[in-house]
């Protein structure tokens, strides 16, 4: 009988290490794992916030699907001004001479592919939300842009709002994104 007890007492106390060592592991595999999408989520953004901003040098509005993102980045051309002698000086004379130069040039020497620009990591298939609009801010008509993804689309198992429990700011159904519809801004709030 005493064996019995023993060995009962002993898968007791396995089984209480057991969920002690699952509730000190569950929180730290989170944060680590909220970390790493986050930040492949992150750095994807940016990179679709410059392309954004090259599409914005090369048409003055910013795109509002990555289809025509796309097509003009691969298409379209950046331009520069270049000034020769002074404009400032009334007496002198001077030239303008306006040099086109492929916007797809600077994607290339990037390394980016415009395809799968789109899609967020970490989510198999989805894609990006993406707005762009004209809106008249400060009696300006002025180009506004604004990108993102909720959450709970790239983290996986813990998109669950039960995680918040382990970070009190922590929200699946946020969004992290960059942009603004309503002021011109290119900020993501992550920054």
């Amino acid at each position: 009988m005493r064996i019995v007890a023993n060995i009962f007492i002993l898968i007791l106390i396995g089984f209480l290490a057991y969920l002690l060592y699952s509730s000190i592991r569950e929180p730290i595999s989170f944060g680590d794992e909220k970390a790493k999408r986050e930040k492949a989520v992150v750095n994807k953004l940016k990179k679709v916030r410059t392309a954004q901003q090259f599409y914005k040098d090369v048409t003055g509005m910013f795109a509002d699907d990555f289809d025509t993102l796309a097509q003009v980045l691969r298409t379209g051309d950046f331009y520069e001004v270049k000034v020769s002698g002074n404009p400032d000086d009334p007496d002198a004379e001077f030239e303008l001479d306006t040099i086109y130069t492929p916007a797809y040039d600077t994607i290339q020497k990037l390394g980016w592919n415009l395809d799968s620009l789109k899609y967020v990591p970490y989510a198999e298939g989805v894609t990006f939300d993406i707005q762009a609009d004209t809106i008249q801010y400060q009696q300006t008509k002025t180009a506004v842009v604004q990108v993102g993804v909720k959450r709970e689309k790239f983290m996986g198992k813990y998109g669950d709002p039960r995680f918040s429990k382990y970070d009190k700011r922590y929200d699946p159904s946020t969004m992290l994104k960059f942009g603004d519809m309503n002021k011109p801004s290119v900020s993501g709030n992550w920054e």
